[in-house]
This record gives structure tokens, C-alpha cells and sequence, in this order.
């Protein structure tokens, strides 16, 4: 394991399933390569199967850090990836949402299911609320987010969204030109010196 202190913390939300293709898991699999090839450190829901376990496995295999939250009835489930670098067990699924918010300095979502849009659209509400302000990435890889960036857009059409709270996100197909935007924008916040705080959440 790489020893030195992370370059920044990315919290990756994806799915607890591999999904319908074999290229789902393989950018998982970038991206956790990717993390650890940074010197970045991986936040993520500390489970161990689908595109969860991906993720977090390639990055220790590279040599990154990885820091799962996970709350203790999924523990109990045995859905715990027990070889995270530090495994931080929690009371409630609002818990692990928190602190997974307060340890990352960007936030990535890769496909999955029920799960990963409810921590993507919160994670989305805090910024636009003023909550934090740190970068976050929408990767619609071979067009699973289509329609839902579509439906999206439609609600600037139809007057419950105007285009400042879809441009707080990054939405790309290319997973390693949206991590590299990731990562300039964090290092772009740091230098500017933007409050990050999440303390009202």
C-alpha cells in the first residue's frame, strides 16, 4: 500500500451488481487503477460485490488507499469488503452518506442502480444548496444515463431547473477525461481556498 498521504479522496457511487456488460466492471476497474495511479485515496460504500467490490479491489491491487463506509446491518449481512484500508462501520444509511460527503474532495458516479441515484441527486442537492462545493461527475458510459440526462434537461424546459444547477455537474461518456476534470477541478478549489463544509448536513 502506498504510504504516502493521498493526493485528494475521490467517493466513487456505483452499483452493488456488475450490471448487463462486461465493460461496466472494466472501467470500474480503470478507475480504481486510476485512483491508486494518482496517489488519490478511494471513498466508497464499503461493499464488496457488483462494480462496489470492483472499484475498491483494483484500487488496493495498484496500490491505493481505500476508506469504505458501511452501515452495521449490511455488515451484518456480510456484504462488507473487510479489506478496506479502513472499514468505518455506521449507525444509518444518512450516516454513511455524511461522512462519505465530509472525507471526499470530488464525487463520481459510475452506473448502477436505486442506490447510486439517491446518493448522486442528495450529493447534487447539497451543492446547489451551498452545502459544499466540490466537483461532481455523472459518467454515462456507453449511454446508460441517456435517458436520464434527457429527463433531466426536461425539467429546464418545463421551469423546475434552470441551467446553473445542471452546469454543477460533469456529465461525460470518457471515464479518464471526467476523472482529469475531476481532479483539475479539486485542485482548482484548493488554490482558490472554496469552503468545502458540510457541518449544516
Amino acid at each position: 500500500m502506498n504510504s504516502k498521504a493521498p493526493t485528494f479522496s475521490l467517493c466513487v457511487y456505483c452499483g452493488s451488481r456488475m450490471g448487463d456488460d462486461p465493460e461496466f466492471a472494466a472501467t470500474a476497474q480503470l478507475v480504481g487503477h486510476w485512483i491508486a495511479d494518482q496517489g488519490a485515496q478511494l471513498i466508497y460504500g464499503g461493499g464488496n460485490n457488483g462494480l462496489m467490490g470492483v472499484v475498491a479491489q483494483s484500487t488496493q491491487e495498484r496500490g491505493g488507499k481505500v476508506v469504505g463506509v458501511i452501515p452495521e446491518s449490511m455488515v451484518i449481512r456480510e456484504w462488507a469488503r473487510k479489506e478496506c484500508d479502513e472499514l468505518i462501520v455506521v449507525n444509518s444509511m444518512h450516516d454513511r452518506k455524511r461522512i462519505m460527503a465530509e472525507r471526499a474532495d470530488a464525487f463520481l458516479a459510475l452506473p448502477g442502480g436505486i442506490g447510486t441515484f439517491e446518493e448522486f441527486f442528495e450529493t447534487w442537492t447539497w451543492k446547489q444548496l451551498g452545502y459544499h462545493n466540490k466537483p461532481i461527475g455523472l459518467l454515462n458510459q456507453g449511454g446508460y444515463y441517456d435517458d436520464l440526462v434527457s429527463f433531466v434537461k426536461s425539467t429546464l424546459k418545463r421551469k423546475f431547473m434552470v441551467d446553473h444547477q445542471l452546469n454543477l455537474i460533469e456529465i461525460s461518456s470518457e471515464a479518464k477525461s471526467l476523472l482529469e476534470e475531476l481532479k483539475l477541478q479539486t485542485l482548482k478549489n484548493a488554490a482558490l481556498n472554496l469552503p468545502s463544509s458540510l457541518d449544516n448536513i
